[in-house]
C-alpha cells in the first residue's frame, strides 16, 4: 500500500508539471500573438483575425521544441532527490517493483515514502516558468498599447502634413433628425493611385478631382432631398423609395455644402481639397555656376533628386550651347533624357547624367545653359534655374585686350602671370632640346618669378615681406644693439592685421587669396620641375586676376536733355493770349468701403451682449456679413466655416451666445485688413510740452 502510495505522489507530481508546463507555453504564445498583431495591424493594416492564427502557430512551435508531454518519472525523481534533501537521493525507489528491491532497499523505501508525504502538491519551481510567461504577458499588454498610441500620433501627423483629418477623430456631426445613416464614397483620381475608400461623415477631404458619392438612409419617406454647396448650387438626390438617396459630385474646389430634407436645411460641412502638389527637384551637382579650367576633364557630373507627392513620369534636360562672342554669338539647343525608367511613376528617383561637353561640340570660351524639367502624374510640371557651365579659353586669357586700352591702365604686375604661363609653355617645348640641368634651373628661376609675384599681391592683404635680410643686418651691427627701437621694428606689427590692412572689399579680398592659393600651387610644381602639372593653376590665377580687373569697371551712360524744336512762325510775335494761369482740377471719388458692413457687424455683435434680441435693422447688417463670410468660407472652410454656423445660429435664434460671438469676431477680425501705418513726423514743440501742460492746470484750478 506504500509503494502504492509514493508511485501515486510521483505520478501526480509529474501531471502537475506538464500542466503547469503547457500554461506557460500557453501564456507565452498569447503574449508574443499579440505583439505581432499589434505590428501587423498598425503597420501593414492587417486584420485582427490574425490573432488567433499567430497563437496558434506559436503556442504549436514552443510545445514541439520543449515537449512537456515527454517528461518521464526518473526526470521527476531525479528533480526531487536535487531539491528536496530528506529523500536521501532515493527516490527511484518508489518506483521500481517491488520484486527488484532488496532488503536495503526495502528499508530505505520506507523512510522515502513517508518523506513524499510532506512534499508539497504543487512546488514553487513548478509555477516559476508560469509566474515569468505571465509577466511576459503583461509587458506584451504594455508594449501593445505602446504601439497603438504611437500609431495614432504618427497617423495624426502625417495627416497633419498631408492636410487631412481622419473622420473617426473628428467632433460628432449635428444632423437632420430624418437622417438615420449616410456613407459617403471616395474616388480619388487617376493619378493619385489611390483606391477608393468610404466614410460615415458629412465633413469631406478628399483629393483635388476626385468623385464623391453620397447614399444618405432617411427614417422616414422624403418627399425632397438635395444637397446645397456654398448656399449656391443645388446637387438633387435622386431616390427610388424615398428612404435612400443618392448623389455624385466631382471635387475641384474647396468649400461647404448643405443636406436638405423636405426644405429644412442641415449644419454647414466642410469640403477639404487635397491638391496635387508640383514636383520637387533638387540638384546636388554641379553648382549652379561652374568654370571648367585648362587641365581638367570636360564633363560634368549632373546627380538629381526628384520627389513628388504621388509620382513622376517624365524628366528631361534641356541645355543650350552658346558659341562666340559679340554680335556673332550663335546658339544650339539640345533635349537629353536622364537615361532612367519612369515607368513605375515611383515618389522619388534618384538620377545621374554626364555631360560630356565635347560631345556637345563645345569648344575652349564656349558656355553651356541648362536647366531640369520634372512632370508628374498629374501633367503637372516644374523646372529648376539656369545652370551654368564654361569651358576657359587660354587663347582669349592670354590676350592682351582690355590692358592697353586707356580705360584701363594697371600696374605691371598684372600681366607677369601672363608671362610666367608664357615661359612655362616655352620651357616644355624646350624639353627635349635642352639638358636636364638646363631644364631644372629654368623650372626654379620661374617658381621664384611666381613667388615674387605672390608676395606682390600679398601686400595687398597687409602680408609681411619673406627675405627681411637686410633687417637682420642692420641688428648685427654693434652700433644697433642698444636700439630697442629698431628691433622693435623688425619683430613686430606696425598695423592690426591682415583683414584691416587695406581698403579693399571683402568679396574682393576673397578672390584674391584664392589667386595666392593658386600661385602657391603653381610655385609648388614649378619647384618640383613640374611645369606642365603647374600650368592648370597659373591659368586660374590668370583668371581671376581678369576678373578682378574687369569688376573695377562701371560704366554710366550719358544723359543729356533735348527741348523740343521750336515753332518759326510763332518766334519773336509777342502773342501771350494763350498764357494761362494753370488750374489744377482733380476728380475726387469717394470709394465706398466694402467692410463697412462687416464693422457694423461687430457693433450688433457687441450689442447683443446687452439687448436681448435683434431688431430689424440689425438683423439686416448681420445677414450681409453672412453673406460676406460665406464668400470667404467657400475659398477657406477651415477657417471661416465655425464662424458661418454661428452667425446662421444667432440669426435664426434671434439672438447669441458669447462663444458665437466671440467666433464670429475673431473670423471678421482675420477678413479685415489690416491697417498700414506711414511714417510720420512727430508733433512735437521745442519746450516738450511742458507750455501745454501748465495752461491745462491753469485753466483746471481757475475752474
Amino acid at each position: 500500500m506504500a509503494e502504492r502510495n509514493g508511485l501515486h505522489k510521483i505520478k501526480k507530481l509529474q501531471q502537475t508539471w506538464i500542466s503547469y508546463q503547457l500554461l506557460a507555453d500557453f501564456v507565452l504564445s498569447a503574449a508574443i500573438a499579440f505583439v505581432l498583431t499589434r505590428l501587423a495591424i498598425s503597420l501593414l493594416s492587417w486584420s485582427v483575425w490574425l490573432l488567433p492564427l499567430f497563437f496558434v502557430i506559436i503556442f504549436g512551435a514552443l510545445s514541439a521544441l520543449r515537449r512537456p508531454w515527454q517528461i518521464t518519472l526518473n526526470a521527476i525523481c531525479s528533480f526531487l532527490n536535487i531539491a528536496y534533501p530528506e529523500l536521501e537521493e532515493s527516490s527511484e525507489l518508489a518506483i521500481k517493483p517491488a520484486n527488484d528491491l532488496n532488503i536495503l532497499e526495502q528499508l530505505q523505501l520506507s523512510k522515502v515514502e513517508y518523506a513524499l508525504q510532506n512534499i508539497p502538491a504543487l512546488p514553487r519551481e513548478f509555477t516559476k516558468r508560469v509566474k515569468i510567461a505571465w509577466v511576459f504577458f503583461i509587458i506584451a499588454l504594455a508594449l501593445c498599447f505602446a504601439i497603438s498610441k504611437m500609431h495614432y500620433n504618427w497617423q495624426a501627423t502625417v495627416n497633419s502634413l498631408l492636410g487631412t483629418t481622419k473622420t473617426a477623430n473628428t467632433p460628432p456631426e449635428k444632423i437632420l433628425p430624418q437622417i438615420e445613416s449616410v456613407n459617403i464614397k471616395i474616388t480619388p483620381p487617376a493619378y493619385t493611385g489611390k483606391a477608393n475608400y468610404q466614410q460615415d461623415k458629412f465633413t469631406i477631404n478628399a483629393e483635388e478631382g476626385a468623385d464623391v458619392s453620397w447614399i444618405i438612409n432617411t427614417s422616414i419617406a422624403v418627399k425632397n432631398a438635395y444637397l446645397l454647396f456654398n448656399e449656391k448650387e443645388k446637387l438633387p438626390l435622386t431616390s427610388n423609395d424615398k428612404t435612400k438617396w443618392t448623389a455624385t459630385k466631382n471635387i475641384t474646389q474647396p468649400g461647404f455644402y448643405q443636406v436638405s430634407i423636405d426644405g429644412k436645411l442641415s449644419d454647414l460641412y466642410q469640403v477639404q481639397v487635397i491638391k496635387d502638389a508640383l514636383p520637387v527637384i533638387r540638384v546636388k551637382t554641379p553648382k549652379q555656376y561652374t568654370h571648367i579650367d585648362a587641365g581638367e576633364a570636360p564633363r560634368v557630373n549632373l546627380t538629381v533628386t526628384l520627389d513628388d507627392d504621388y509620382g513622376i513620369t517624365d524628366a528631361q534636360i534641356f541645355a543650350t550651347v552658346a558659341k562666340g562672342s559679340g554680335e556673332s554669338v550663335r546658339f544650339k539647343q539640345y533635349q537629353m533624357n536622364f537615361g532612367a525608367s519612369f515607368q513605375q511613376h515611383n515618389r522619388q528617383y534618384n538620377v545621374q547624367k554626364l555631360l560630356d561637353l565635347p560631345v556637345l561640340n563645345m569648344e575652349p570660351g564656349d558656355e553651356l545653359y541648362f536647366y531640369i524639367q520634372a512632370q508628374d502624374n498629374h501633367q503637372q510640371k516644374s523646372r529648376t534655374d539656369v545652370y551654368i557651365v564654361s569651358i576657359q579659353d587660354t587663347a582669349q586669357l592670354l590676350s592682351m585686350d582690355g590692358l592697353l586700352t586707356g580705360s584701363s591702365i594697371k600696374p605691371e604686375f598684372f600681366r607677369s602671370e601672363r608671362q610666367i604661363i608664357i615661359d612655362s609653355q616655352q620651357l616644355l617645348k624646350d624639353k627635349d632640346s635642352i639638358s636636364v640641368d638646363v631644364f631644372n634651373k629654368r623650372c626654379n628661376d620661374l617658381g621664384l618669378d611666381q613667388k615674387l609675384l605672390r608676395l606682390r599681391y600679398g601686400k595687398f592683404l597687409g602680408e609681411e615681406d619673406e627675405s627681411g635680410k637686410e633687417g637682420n643686418d642692420e641688428l648685427a651691427k654693434v652700433e644697433n644693439f642698444s636700439n630697442a627701437q629698431m628691433f622693435l621694428d623688425a619683430y613686430t606689427d606696425k598695423h592690426d592685421n591682415a583683414e584691416d590692412a587695406t581698403y579693399l572689399e571683402p568679396a574682393v579680398k576673397e578672390q584674391l587669396k584664392a589667386t595666392l592659393s593658386e600661385m602657391w600651387k603653381a610655385e609648388l610644381q614649378l619647384r618640383l620641375y613640374k611645369p606642365n602639372d603647374g600650368l592648370p593653376f597659373e591659368y586660374k590665377a590668370l583668371r581671376l586676376l581678369k576678373d578682378l580687373q574687369q569688376k573695377s569697371r562701371a560704366y554710366v551712360a550719358k544723359t543729356s536733355y533735348n527741348p523740343p524744336p521750336l515753332k518759326i512762325e510763332k518766334r519773336l510775335t509777342g502773342d501771350l493770349s494763350k498764357i494761362t494761369q494753370p488750374v489744377n482740377q482733380q476728380d475726387i471719388k469717394v470709394q465706398a468701403d466694402k467692410f463697412e458692413v462687416l464693422k457694423k457687424s461687430v457693433t450688433v455683435l457687441e450689442q447683443l451682449k446687452y439687448a436681448p434680441t435683434l431688431n430689424t435693422a440689425d438683423k439686416i447688417t448681420l445677414e450681409i456679413a453672412e453673406q460676406q463670410l460665406g464668400a470667404k468660407a467657400s475659398a477657406e472652410p477651415g477657417i471661416y466655416l465655425p464662424a458661418l454656423n454661428a452667425m446662421h445660429r444667432i440669426i435664426a435664434a434671434n439672438k447669441a451666445k458669447p462663444t458665437d460671438i466671440a467666433l464670429i469676431e475673431r473670423a471678421i477680425q482675420k477678413t479685415l485688413p489690416q491697417k498700414v501705418i506711414m511714417p510720420a513726423q512727430a508733433q512735437t514743440t521745442a519746450d516738450m510740452g511742458l507750455a501745454q501742460g501748465y495752461y491745462k492746470n491753469l485753466n483746471h484750478l481757475n475752474r
